[in-house]
């Protein structure tokens, strides 16, 4: 392959919205040159939100047929892209999936995480070599498996004079601490989009709150935001992470703790709940953060993003893309970048980030 060869990203993250596929080109810095979101069947989506908002019991014939399916509508997604970008299989070194996250426990006695999506599939299905299983080799070396886009936001969104945050705004929110001068940091704050998704799910039917419409029709409760925020994972120190796993709707039901709130009240609380979990993380490992630049779902949301403007100032809150990153698809971008990274024979993994006793190729290679 020649040595502009290109990478293409794949991954799902906790909302399952959809599959976010990102086409780059590294020259050395990445440019992105054709992306797509690629939404799930609908019967598909329902039966990922039924494991991921439940207790995580599932029948192993049912994990094995998700483990197919997924891996088979990644492959559509990244062919997909290919036809609407114009750009032949041939060209493409390798697809690094990231898969859809079913299960993250890295604080269990035995740590473990689970992405499905079979990269024997993607790679059968789309004739490319297929990078995938990224989280799991940074457990077994003792870290947390995540967050794993750290790497690639320090490689490219790092300034060597102020100090910055990149803030990622998906499901669960997570944060990179870019300090000129000194090690990488970064850790999963909490809940971005996950309970608010699910919130106005159960309430309006609805996937989403588009834009913050139902949060702003409330007010926030101060009791049941206390409660909240008295969670012991948002005052743990990093490295850490998390997911659906904790942060779910039984987790809210147990803080409202009987009370009867307007939906739309217990929205608004969410919004401050996301905003002042990401304020207090970032003022207590880095409080002389310049710039927060945020990408992901909740960028769409108006009444998160006032939110957070108004917690993490004076710091200013961006979009990544006013620094060339198109903030929809950075995930994406960051997994096609890991394996860009596995090709090359280097480490994928941050250990300050991950708590890792050391650095390692992160990602099997499913060969065509």
């Amino acid at each position: 392959m020649p040595a502009d060869a290109l990478y293409l990203g794949l991954i799902s993250g906790t909302s399952v919205d959809a599959i976010d596929a990102a086409l780059l080109r590294f020259d050395p810095h990445p440019v992105l040159l054709a992306s797509l979101s690629f939404p799930y069947p609908e019967a598909l989506r329902r039966d990922l939100l039924a494991v991921n908002l439940g207790d995580g019991h599932l029948h192993l014939a049912e994990l094995g047929a998700l483990d197919v399916q997924v891996g088979e509508q990644f492959a559509a997604a990244a062919l997909a892209l290919l036809e609407a970008a114009g750009v032949a299989r041939s060209a493409i070194r390798a697809i690094g999936s990231h898969g859809q996250t079913l299960w993250h426990a890295p604080r269990a006695t035995h740590p473990n995480t689970l992405q499905i999506g079979d990269p024997n599939v993607i790679a059968e299905l789309s004739g490319i070599d297929t990078v995938a299983d990224f989280r799991r080799r940074d457990l077994a070396a003792g870290g947390e498996g995540a967050p794993l886009a750290s790497g690639f936001h320090a490689a490219f969104l790092a300034d060597p004079k102020e100090t910055r945050a990149v803030l990622n705004l998906g499901g669960i929110a997570n944060l990179t601490l870019l300090r000129p001068g000194q090690p990488v940091l970064g850790f999963d704050t909490g809940p971005a989009n996950s309970l608010l998704d699910a919130w106005t799910l159960r309430h309006l039917g609805h996937r989403h709150d588009r834009d913050g419409a139902f949060a702003s029709s409330g007010r926030v409760d101060a009791e049941l935001l206390a409660r909240c925020l008295d969670e012991p994972y948002f005052a743990r120190p990093a490295p850490k992470s998390t997911g659906r796993d904790l942060f779910k709707l039984d987790w809210l039901d147990r803080r409202l703790h009987g009370r009867v709130l307007a939906p739309a009240d217990v929205q608004a609380t969410l919004i401050a709940l996301s905003a002042a979990s990401v304020s207090q993380a970032l003022r207590r490992e880095a409080a002389d953060s310049v710039r927060v630049l945020a990408c992901g779902g909740g960028v769409h949301n108006p009444v998160l993003m006032a939110a957070l403007a108004q917690q993490l100032a004076p710091a200013t809150l961006d979009s990544t893309a006013a620094f060339g990153i198109d903030p929809d698809f950075l995930e994406a971008m960051a997994f096609a970048w890991l394996a860009r990274e596995r090709i090359e024979g280097r480490p994928g993994n941050l250990p300050a980030v991950t708590g890792a006793h050391g650095l390692r190729p992160l990602g099997g290679i499913y060969r065509a």
